[in-house]
């Protein structure tokens, strides 16, 4: 294993640490210059479907390909995402409807399918057989629950007929699962193909950072989406950082899992930070004036407000469980981070790749502060190997 933090890692820290003194309380804007940014696929587009987890989690995949074979693949997503409904209607039905059905999942769907059922190209399962050209689940979604809440309705012994059913609306919408395919003239079953591009879930590890269980034990973290109830490693929070810092040295993409419907997160502008609100400590002269006349919706608004670099809150690990056990922090997104960067004062932050499409200022990327990912990360997952030595030895 490598060193756990680089030499160009621990320069990037020391220009935070001085940073955080020099950062404008508004700036004229956000300056990124990209320090670090490993191989990646071309950003792709979920639309109207709430399968981040299985592009966050395939794309993945598709680094891993590139890594280590310099070969772009492009896999299919509702591949992964039909298995899942078909097994998460099984489980939801033996649970008699006490767990979740939704169009949500998180990123160890991909591997689970992967293991199982093999993977496929996009061209080989689009999953477009109902007359869009872009995913679009809002009517799949009402359907798939109509069918397995009828059944779970029904007290007492479940029909034979169910699990076709089912599967045939699957069918209907995402097409049938093709047994095999052709790859550059060479055909390959689903779990062949998965085999030649060397893909398999023993290879990754999952990683959180909670205190409501011992560190350096697993355990399913506590979400709807986690359907599978798979288990994490759960390690410090700056230890989960290291992790990433040490994937993106040496060459690893990181699939993350973070809450997104904070005020900090703003998407069209290409960023995600955590700020200290404003008081009227930060207000002076004819601007306190006009702060202490606004409304308590016009005072929250314009605390939001972000117009550039400014203070951000110094995130301890108390701060993130409360921020989870308080629901503060929510699972809302899966996104892949690609790289390191640096603002107009020095100040470091990873660069995200996300699923919504490249119609955005840095062409589907965002810039990710630290404060940020401490205390809005749900979860990371990585290859084992981009692990640094002295935390993988925690782990056994």
């Amino acid at each position: 294993m490598k060193k756990l933090i680089s030499t160009a890692c621990i320069a990037l820290a020391a220009l935070s640490a001085t940073a955080a003194k020099k950062a404008p309380a508004d700036s004229t804007g956000f300056q990124f210059k990209d320090i670090k940014v490993v191989p990646c696929t071309p950003v792709k587009d979920q639309n109207k479907s709430g399968t981040c987890w299985s592009f966050a989690g395939t794309g993945l995949m598709e680094h891993e390909v590139l890594r280590r074979t310099g070969k772009t693949v492009d896999l299919s997503e509702m591949w992964v995402v039909r298995h899942c409904y078909d097994d998460k209607a099984d489980k939801y039905v033996r649970m008699d409807g006490t767990i979740n059905f939704a169009q949500g999942g998180s990123t160890l769907d991909v591997p689970y399918v992967i293991d199982l059922y093999g993977i496929v190209p996009e061209e080989a399962y689009p999953g477009l057989e109902y007359g869009e050209t872009k995913h679009d689940h809002y009517e799949l979604e009402p359907v798939l629950s109509g069918i397995v809440n009828a059944v779970n309705d029904r007290k007492g012994k479940k029909s034979t007929a169910w699990k076709q059913a089912f599967a045939s609306t699957l069918d209907a919408y995402f097409g049938q699962r093709p047994a095999t395919f052709v790859v550059d003239g060479v055909t390959y079953t689903p779990q062949e193909y998965a085999k030649a591009l060397g893909l398999s879930g023993d290879d990754f590890i999952a990683v959180t950072s909670y205190t409501h269980h011992p560190f350096y034990t697993q355990f399913p973290v506590e979400v709807a989406d986690n359907w599978l109830w798979a288990p994490y490693w759960n390690v410090p929070m700056e230890e989960m950082k290291a992790i990433v810092d040490n994937a993106l040295e040496n060459g690893y993409s990181v699939a993350w899992a973070a809450d997104v419907s904070e005020p900090g997160f703003k998407w069209k502008d290409g960023f995600a930070v955590l700020p200290k609100e404003k008081s009227e400590k930060d207000m002076e002269g004819t601007e306190l004036a006009r702060w202490v006349k606004l409304s308590d919706k016009e005072r929250k608004a314009e605390q939001e407000k972000i117009t550039g670099p400014r203070e951000e809150l110094t995130v301890t690990q108390q701060m993130r469980q409360d921020m989870f056990d308080s629901h503060e922090t929510t699972d809302d997104h899966g996104m892949i981070i690609v790289g390191k960067a640096v603002d107009q004062n020095g100040t470091p932050y990873y660069k995200v790749k996300n699923s919504w499409d490249t119609n955005q200022i840095y062409d589907g990327y965002l810039y990710v502060s630290e404060p940020f990912f401490l205390a809005k990360t749900i979860d990371i997952y990585v290859n084992k190997e981009a692990v640094p030595a002295e935390i993988a030895a925690k782990l056994k």
